[in-house]
Formats: structure tokens, C-alpha cells, sequence
């Protein structure tokens, strides 16, 4: 795994630096004192990257825009000493939050998460359409709707149709971050843009209804996963 730390407190960059290793022996740590610096001098994205929201020239929230419009995947988590900084950087998806007061207690838990979720990352869903069998990425697939007998897998750069259940295929990837948010629909929820009561618009544009039995259920879902 591979971590960059942007922070423009020195004494905070080595204070992270060094629970993460504590933690993380063997993963590689790269440190950077502003956002310009960040983004001027990496090769490769990080896997995950540990950053202050508040800081001088280019804000935390101004690196994560960037990050995003060139499609990224870097777990983004936001290091801040300002709680109500938090709800504003929602929109950028961060992974997680962690507070300066409370490092101790709170990074470690997020650096797990990290892993867990980096380890996602290789896992496929596999199925067959036709006489072919097609394996995808979890983190690929956008959603599932049900559709008669048949059920689409929609991506980024396609759709598929294969012959299953919605129901059967929410218990199969009950571990994974997928969410049934209607009666025919099962949605990943890391390509979720907005929330609505009623709607949500992924980060493609398309906008999924929530089906009335599902509002409760789903809200509380979707708030815990952009908060964490």
C-alpha cells in the first residue's frame, strides 16, 4: 500500500508518519507540505492519502477536486482540525475523516479500513451472458436492475444482461459496499454523487429512483458511507 500524508504542519506530518508505521511497517510513505507540492511531483497516484483540509494556498478540499477530475482512485482522508469543515468536503467523497485532537484513537481504525477496502478493490463478480462468462471488478460495476427474468449490470463502459435475481445477488455482495435502494435496483455506493429522499445521481449523471419502502433505510446507509 502505498500512503502520501499532505499536511503543512511539519510536527503533524511526522506525528502521522510515524503511527502509520507503527501500524504499517512494510508500506510506503510519501510526505508533502502543500497541496501544489502534491500534486507537482507524484508519478502515481497514492493508494491512500491523508489530507488537511485547511491549508494554505491550495486547500485539502481544492487537492481533492483535482484528484477527482482526473478520476483518481486514491482513498481520500481528511486530516482536520475543524469539525466544521467536515459537512462542506462531502461532495469530494472522502473515505474517511480523522481529527488532529483525536489521532490516537482515530487512525488507526481508518488505516484498517483502508486496507480493507484497497482489498476490495481486486475483487470480481463473475457471471455469464450468453455463452460467454464475463468476470468484473466489483468497484467497475455502477448498479444492478432487475429486469423480468434477467438482470443488467450496468458500468461505466457497458452494460451486461445475465440470468439472475436482484435478491440473490445483494446476499452475494452483502460484504462489498452495494445497496438496495429499490425493489429492482442495487446500487454501488461508491459512485453515488448526490442524495436526494426519493433520488440518487451517480457520478455518470444517471439519476436512480429510491423506492418509498427503501427511504429509511437507504438514508441511513448513505450517510454512514460518506461520513466514514
Amino acid at each position: 500500500m502505498n500512503i502520501a500524508i499532505c499536511d503543512d504542519e511539519p510536527k503533524m506530518l511526522e506525528d502521522i508518519r510515524r503511527m502509520i508505521m507503527e501500524q504499517l511497517p512494510d508500506v510506503s510513505i510519501e510526505l508533502y507540505s502543500n497541496g501544489e507540492e502534491f500534486l507537482g511531483s507524484q508519478e502515481a497516484d497514492p493508494d491512500v492519502l491523508l489530507l488537511d483540509i485547511d491549508m494554505p494556498g491550495l486547500s485539502g478540499m481544492d487537492v481533492a477536486g483535482r484528484l477527482s477530475e482526473r478520476g483518481a482512485e486514491t482513498l481520500i482522508v481528511f486530516v482536520t482540525a475543524h469539525d466544521e469543515l467536515v459537512y462542506d468536503s462531502f461532495k469530494y467523497h472522502p473515505f474517511a475523516f480523522v481529527r488532529k485532537g483525536y489521532l490516537q484513537k482515530e487512525l488507526p481504525v481508518v488505516l484498517r479500513d483502508c486496507e480493507e477496502e484497497l482489498s476490495k478493490k481486486d475483487k470480481h463478480y463473475v457471471f455469464k451472458t450468453g455463452s460467454e462468462t464475463v468476470s468484473l471488478k466489483i468497484d467497475e460495476i455502477l448498479y444492478f436492475e432487475s429486469l423480468a427474468n434477467y438482470l443488467l449490470i450496468k458500468t461505466k463502459t457497458g452494460e451486461y444482461k445475465t440470468r439472475a435475481t436482484i435478491t440473490n445477488v445483494e446476499n452475494e455482495l452483502k460484504a462489498s459496499d452495494f445497496l438496495r435502494i429499490h425493489k429492482g435496483f442495487l446500487v454501488n455506493l461508491t459512485h453515488i454523487k448526490t442524495y436526494k429522499p426519493d433520488e440518487l445521481c451517480l457520478e455518470t449523471g444517471e439519476v436512480l429512483p429510491i423506492g418509498k419502502s427503501y427511504s429509511d433505510e437507504a438514508k441511513q446507509a448513505i450517510l454512514k458511507y460518506m461520513r466514514r
